[in-house]
């Protein structure tokens, strides 16, 4: 197996960052899938069994100059790889004013993604630092179990207000309780609701819109709620709400929220060079 890259653009350099630093924010530990065309950041706790789910695509050719991959063989060219993104992060803060950065998989005492970042220098020669990133090579029988996450058939899906007014309210709010119910509907409405045996707080967004998913055919079968003004309601951790909230650098062009009545809360992220999908289970 082989791979590297390389990345020429500061532009291409510090969205691909921007990338990486939103991960290492919502998980310790993820896998790296690597393709011809794309790479994938994939979290996979059983989101039935209370974990959190990830799932962030961005394509190469959007980032990478130069991009060349051998898989494990011809049929099956692709690449799983365990990693900490913090590493992957920690190794990029080098990078900000880097000429270029190669990033490769090679072999030291253990696999590794070899990180080697070309520095200015006030010389003819210029100064290269080297980051050894471990990594553990999934073997191919397990890769079926990081497959992509199907669309939940969910009940309602509205539009996000803006990221960061939302993160404000969420922080307040966990300084009063450790849970916080998400409930929204068809006409453009979401509610953010903590309720205690001291306080109830309701902070209630309008003219959201929802996505046109009856318009492009794409309606899930089981579309369950008919009144638009109904409201769909999930009860989520507010860590984790906060968590993915507090994460985010990608800079959505929309970021959507799908709920499925008391079972989980969807959230996808879409950019021009990203697509993020996070889930958060329901709590009884």
């Amino acid at each position: 197996m082989k791979f590297r890259g390389k990345i020429v653009d500061v532009g291409c350099l510090n969205n691909f960052t921007r990338v990486v630093n939103t991960i290492s924010k919502l998980t310790k530990s993820c896998i790296l899938r690597l393709t011809n065309d794309r790479l994938y950041f994939i979290l996979s706790d059983k989101v039935a069994s209370g974990g959190v789910a990830m799932w962030c695509q961005i394509f190469q050719g959007n980032f990478f100059d130069e991009f060349q991959i051998e898989g494990v063989s011809e049929e099956h060219n692709e690449i799983y790889l365990e990693l900490m993104p913090e590493n992957l992060s920690r190794s990029l803060k080098t990078a900000q004013n880097a000429k270029t950065v190669k990033i490769k998989l090679t072999m030291k005492h253990c696999p590794c993604i070899t990180i080697a970042v070309e520095l200015p220098s006030l010389s003819s020669h210029s100064r290269i630092v080297t980051h050894d990133i471990p990594v553990s090579i999934i073997p191919r029988k397990l890769w079926n179990d990081f497959e992509e996450p199907s669309v939940p058939d969910f009940d309602v899906s509205i539009y996000l207000p803006v990221l960061k007014i939302m993160k404000s309210v969420v922080e307040r709010m966990k300084n009063l309780a450790n849970h916080v119910v998400i409930e929204a509907n068809q006409n453009g409405e979401m509610n953010l609701k903590i309720d205690t045996d001291l306080v109830s707080v309701t902070t209630h967004f309008k003219d959201l819109g929802n996505p046109p998913w009856v318009e492009e055919g794409t309606q899930p079968d089981s579309f369950q709620i008919r009144d638009p003004a109904i409201m769909a309601e999930a009860r989520i951790d507010i860590k984790r709400l906060l968590q993915f909230l507090a994460g985010q650098q990608v800079n959505p062009s929309k970021a959507i929220c799908n709920i499925v009545s008391k079972k989980v809360i969807h959230f996808v992220l879409l950019h021009e060079d990203v697509s993020l999908q996070y889930f958060i289970p329901a709590l009884a």
